[in-house]
């Protein structure tokens, strides 16, 4: 089966994910943290969101052993983004349910693919990008929360899988679409420099990108 192909089946898996399961999770979140609007997400966006997540990893890794945990961490980014942009806050039940999923998954395809290194790697990279995000935190903490420290367990665990240097070119995105967002919106006035502005959305986007095309960017970079 092809690539595309692969991509298309995870795209309808994650709409399905999308429509059933993560409108529940958000939910619970919501009356866990209080909304502070009365309008929830869309069904619609949360569809989108998820579909396009899955189908990125679909079309990434394939029919492959990593598929299953990299599909976790596709829906946990859709709803830790979609809860940190309403509620400002990383949800911690969320946090702990993708590590409690995705590292047996992520052993299970090193036993299984003989990947052993990778698994090593993936927990060097949780530590690498914890650490940066703890230093970040310690110096500032409005700079940083905490609940994006302890995301940054989950995003350095799978892009240090891939590779060290995913997790720099990972951090390294989604820090520059932050600051190119907080930029926009301080022009615009639609955001002051006393406002908090959720930053685990830009963590997430920086991994899926990383993960899409981080070894190319990587490349390109050390050319």
């Amino acid at each position: 089966m092809s690539r595309a192909l692969i991509a298309l089946v995870t795209a309808l898996l994650g709409a399905l994910v999308g429509a059933t399961l993560l409108p529940r999770v958000l939910g619970a979140q919501a009356g866990r943290y209080g909304p502070p609007v009365h309008r929830e997400w869309s069904r619609g966006l949360v569809v989108a969101l998820a579909a396009g997540a899955f189908g990125v990893m679909g079309g990434r890794f394939g029919w492959s052993w990593e598929l299953p945990a990299f599909i976790v961490l596709a829906a946990s980014l859709v709803v830790v983004s979609l809860v940190d942009l309403r509620h400002f806050v990383v949800p911690n039940q969320v946090v702990a349910a993708t590590l409690a999923l995705s590292v047996p998954l992520l052993a299970v395809a090193a036993v299984a693919g003989h990947r052993g290194d990778d698994l090593g790697r993936a927990a060097i990279g949780a530590a690498l990008a914890s650490g940066v995000l703890l230093v970040m935190n310690l110096l500032n903490p409005r700079w940083m929360g905490m609940g994006d420290v302890k995301l940054a367990v989950v995003l350095g665990l799978f892009l240090g899988w891939l590779g060290l240097g995913h997790v720099a070119a990972g951090l390294f995105l989604g820090f520059l679409v932050g600051a190119v967002v907080g930029v926009v919106l301080l022009a615009t006035g639609v955001r002051t420099r006393r406002d908090h502005l959720p930053f685990a959305p830009f963590l997430a986007t920086g991994t899926m990108v990383a993960v899409a095309i981080g070894r190319q960017l990587i490349d390109w970079y050390v050319r």
